[in-house]
């Protein structure tokens, strides 16, 4: 029989394990196959109220199957466990004979993280294990002090951040956009941050300049541009790719404001569609251009930019004045998953000189996908693209690609020709020190993890993760457009992986009051998402978009997701929501301050034992809800 790899540890079948979560099954096995005490740790690790029953069981196991260790290299057996408690981060490398200790303390470390990430996968446990901020705090200690803690307490405090966290790995987390665990990826990150290297000269980190040269060549192919000639770079996210692009534009325009600043350039628009990412205003309120500047353009039901609208505002532009310098277009919008139409939006920007970028951090990925990538017909007529592989490509945050049409022109934009780190005597290839073209000086090595994850998967492997994420979106779609008590934000299958829809309970599903539904809808999808994170089972995202109220969208990127899933999301929308939709008034008791405070009266959707509208208040919780004579 073929391995099933990872999960193999789990498939003994020499018990009756139809009642364990995988996890647990996975651990037991682990306890036998694993040496030096690791399987038995993460039974531990993993247990619930019962971990040192877990522990001394996994130690039984792995004794009876002979994984006695013969001690001759450093190694977490019980010969050589180390007391934490009587050690400090000053008797870990680069201390005397630290090697051991800290070979010791690093095994604990990835023993934790094992646990979790096994944790992370099995769909018995809670995506997230919620506790409001006032009672994190009051719980934890997370306070800085003068004094060092013991690695007991730092190994206390690596499990205590763990446990609070969101699993973003889980099958059934599709809070944003960027979503799961890719194995090989989490291995690129662990070696990058052991090199611990900066990204700005070939001199300090030769092979991952080497990395980014060939994969930003392989990206700039894939968008179209011939021979994947131009240029590009890394940077903390989609929002800096953006703003670097609306940099490169108005230096192209207007080199001259590089060294005299925007007083020696004319009043600047930019466009964008009405749909499109915050990050646009906030590149020109940062780059002095000012969000007044930034001019939106209507999009159709579906959410795209209406080119004829985008033509208009530009020659009316002009005609108070300002002088048009960049349009961004969208490929895969933030709610709706909408992709403009980017050929129509070429030609307008050829006939007016401006320059186009393309916001694909969303939408970008599709190019990956023989199937999907005609969204993005147009793309290569951009000078500029935004393209997050951390999103629909699940490579570890961050992520982020801009890549630019013109070679050169970030070095002539930003560079500063600092002597004392870009050398100009150096003996080798100068090309290679990348820093003077970007905003940062110190740059994290971000690559890695996608050329790795590329190499492991080929161009072939992502394209399969994508087209799943996109039929399974394409599943939960089919399921609810006619299902009772959905309703879709707009007709029409989805682009993206975007869903958006509303649930209407019982309670409010057959009102005629048109404006009195909107406003009990508009609660609904809040107290879902509450109760979703208060039980942990799931989450989802929720907005309001324009004069629509509150709705689900739901979008896939995690490629962990499966049909099974989307059925559950389907279930626990239903179960969580049955009872909303009646209009009591209510009378609000909180506790603060340890104390109670009488907050008022208002009227407020039914939450079963619990309060809705629970954000207006000032405390955390609701001690009690006490019912009203309205009269």
């Amino acid at each position: 029989m073929a391995s099933h790899g990872f999960w193999a540890f789990g498939t003994d079948n020499s018990g009756d394990n139809s009642n364990q979560s995988p996890a647990r099954a996975w651990c037991q096995a682990a306890a036998q196959k694993f040496t030096g005490g690791i399987g038995s740790k993460l039974c531990a690790l993993l247990s619930v109220g019962d971990a040192d029953k877990a522990a001394e069981s996994g130690a039984k196991q792995a004794e009876a199957a002979g994984s006695a260790c013969g001690c001759n290299t450093p190694c977490s057996c019980s010969k050589h466990n180390q007391p934490f408690s009587d050690l400090y981060s000053t008797d870990l490398l680069p201390a005397t004979n630290g090697d051991l200790k800290t070979m010791t303390f690093l095994q604990e470390v990835v023993n934790i993280l094992l646990a979790y990430i096994v944790e992370s996968f099995d769909r018995s446990t809670k995506v997230i294990d919620f506790h409001y901020p006032n009672e994190l705090l009051q719980r934890n200690n997370w306070e800085l002090s003068d004094e060092p803690e013991t690695l007991e307490h730092i190994l206390l405090s690596c499990r205590a951040t763990l446990k609070y966290a969101i699993k973003t790995a889980h099958p059934r987390y599709f809070n944003q956009l960027s979503t799961g665990l890719d194995m090989v990826g989490l291995a690129a990150d662990w070696l990058t941050s052991t090199a611990n290297t900066n990204m700005f000269t070939y001199e300090v980190a030769p092979v991952f300049v080497l990395l980014e040269y060939v994969t930003l060549k392989k990206m700039r192919e894939i968008i179209g541009w011939p021979e994947g000639r131009g240029d590009g770079i890394f940077s903390p996210g989609g929002a800096i790719s953006n703003m670097y692009a609306m940099l490169l534009a108005r230096f192209k325009m207007f080199p001259e404001v590089k060294e005299k600043g925007m007083s020696s350039v004319p009043r600047l628009a930019a466009f964008t569609s009405e749909h499109s990412h915050f990050s646009i205003k906030k590149g020109a309120a940062a780059l002095g251009i000012g969000t007044e500047s930034v001019i939106c353009i209507k999009a159709d039901e579906r959410g795209k930019m209406i080119p004829s609208d985008l033509e208009r505002r530009l020659v009316e532009a002009k005609q108070k004045g300002f002088v048009p310098f960049f349009v961004s277009a969208t490929a895969g919008t933030t709610v709706y998953g909408a992709f403009d139409p980017l050929i129509a939006i070429a030609d307008i920007c050829k006939k007016h000189g401006v320059w186009m970028h393309v916001d694909g951090a969303w939408g970008g990925s599709l190019l990956m996908s023989r199937k999907h990538r005609w969204k993005l017909n147009g793309v290569e007529r951009a000078d500029s693209v935004t393209w997050n592989p951390h999103k629909m490509m699940s490579v570890p945050l961050q992520c982020s690609a801009l890549l630019v049409r013109e070679e050169g022109l970030m070095q002539k934009c930003n560079q500063m020709q600092a002597c004392y780190l870009f050398q100009q005597d150096k003996h080798y290839d100068l090309s290679y020190d990348t820093g003077d073209k970007a905003l940062q000086c110190g740059r994290h090595v971000d690559i890695f993890k996608l050329w790795l994850m590329w190499r492991a998967k080929g161009t072939i492997g992502f394209e399969a993760q994508i087209d799943k994420c996109l039929e399974l979106s394409e599943y939960l779609y089919d399921k609810i457009k006619n299902r009772e008590g959905y309703q879709m934000v707009f007709d029409g299958k989805p682009q993206h992986t975007n869903v958006c829809f509303w649930y209407l309970p019982p309670g409010i599903r057959y009102l005629e009051d048109k404006e009195e539904k909107m406003k009990r809808l508009h609660k609904v999808a809040p107290v879902i998402k509450a109760r979703m994170m208060e039980y942990g089972t799931t989450m989802v995202s929720y907005q309001p978009q324009g004069d629509k109220v509150n709705f689900f969208r739901m979008v896939i990127s995690n490629p962990a997701a499966t049909f099974e899933d989307i059925d559950f999301l389907i279930e626990e929308i239903e179960r969580l929501g049955q009872d909303l939709g009646s209009r009591d008034a209510v009378t609000l008791r909180l506790e603060k301050d340890g104390g109670r405070e009488e907050r008022g009266s208002c009227f407020l959707l039914t939450l079963g034992g619990h309060v809705v509208g629970r954000e207006r208040a000032a405390a955390d919780t609701v001690s009690h809800v006490a019912p009203r004579d309205t009269g």
